[in-house]
């Protein structure tokens, strides 16, 4: 026997804004039945598990233990722009000068995820 991994959840203080945010950074629709003041709001990803985002009373107090990791389709300096520009902020830069590495941001609600370097920041390492 197996267990499936149904969903990512994600404790926050406003389910329907934090999970607005993360619909912008993925592209991906939030489920049709959320909307302001739902206390579970999920980000309907392309593959995979869900991003649920659950509302809880307390606030978030020290580094996650577990976080997401992004792989771009653009450039990585590109995505952390325009993740920026979302709302994210820039939480630690562990870019190498050879292109190799990642920067590590935070959503709005301060959990840290990474941005890795894209596909074609890859291959032009490769190259």
């Amino acid at each position: 026997m197996i267990s499936v991994l149904q969903n990512v959840a994600i404790d926050c203080a406003n389910a329907y804004e934090l999970a607005r945010f993360w619909s912008g950074v993925t592209g991906r629709p939030l489920h049709p039945e959320d909307g302001p003041g739902s206390r579970e709001t999920q980000v309907l990803l392309a593959e995979g598990p869900v991003l649920h985002f659950n509302q809880v009373p307390e606030a978030k107090t020290v580094k996650n233990r577990i976080h997401l990791c992004l792989r771009p389709d653009t450039t990585r300096d590109r995505e952390v722009e325009r993740l920026l520009e979302l709302g994210a902020t820039f939480v630690a830069d562990h870019r190498n000068p050879d292109g190799s590495g990642w920067a590590i941001l935070a959503d709005p609600e301060g959990n840290e995820f990474c941005v890795l370097r894209s596909e074609s920041d890859r291959a032009a390492m490769d190259s």
